[in-house]
């Protein structure tokens, strides 16, 4: 069986969960999925991505998202709803919400499930991939197993 701890930042679309699901053939698979609530620390970064996909209108106002603990309540039903996508597959999926420290939570789940790989499922962070300080490259750092990049799909 394949373990693989996999991070999100909103609820799986169907595609997603196809992509993750199909990633090693008819092989049985684990996932411990680790979703990431929207944050007010990283308004800058997604009007700076806005920018970089053209998205002006989008950059100078944020979209009607809750954020902090607002986006607690959200957060936790979209988890629970990838969880249930996962399952449905025959896969085993487990999961929680990172309320701190997403880097030192994955090495941890990293190391306590024995996962064989990390896949960090988000939309595009132009600004963070380009400073090498987006999940995938400081967790290539951080956890010792192979981690894949995925860009995560809209409704």
């Amino acid at each position: 069986m394949i373990t693989t701890v996999l991070m999100i930042e909103k609820a799986m679309v169907p595609t997603d969960v196809e992509m993750v699901t199909t990633l090693h053939g008819d092989e049985s698979q684990s996932f411990v999925v680790l979703m990431q609530p929207r944050g007010e620390q990283d308004q800058l970064l997604r009007a700076l991505d806005d920018v970089a996909l053209g998205e002006f209108g989008d950059a100078a106002r944020e979209p009607d998202e809750p954020e902090g603990d607002d986006a607690l309540p959200p957060a936790r039903r979209g988890l629970e709803r990838s969880l249930d996508a996962l399952r449905a597959t025959g896969a085993e999926a487990v999961g929680q919400l990172i309320e701190e420290h997403p880097l030192e939570l994955l090495a941890s789940v990293v190391e306590r499930t024995g996962a064989d790989e990390v896949v960090v499922l988000t939309a595009p962070h132009y600004v963070e991939e380009l400073f090498h300080r987006d999940w995938a490259s400081r967790a290539r750092h951080k956890v010792g197993v192979p981690v894949l990049k995925l860009f995560a799909h809209g409704e």
